[in-house]
């Protein structure tokens, strides 16, 4: 594999950080939901972006 920019590492994390902050979101809104279709659907979003992250991050080795 090719060694990323700095101006590509610089985006990748900022992409990673961003993924992370969505899963907290929809794992607190999922917490916080007291419909069971809705905290199903927040719990998936939030499994979503955990497989954007580890796809994102698997970039950096």
């Amino acid at each position: 594999m090719n060694q990323l920019s700095d101006k590509e590492l610089s985006a990748l994390n900022d992409l990673l950080s961003e993924e992370e902050l969505l899963i907290k979101k929809f794992k607190m809104l999922a917490e916080h939901s007291s419909d069971e279709k809705v905290k199903a659907k927040f719990n998936d979003i939030s499994n979503k972006h955990k497989e954007h992250f580890k796809s994102l991050y698997s970039q950096l080795g």
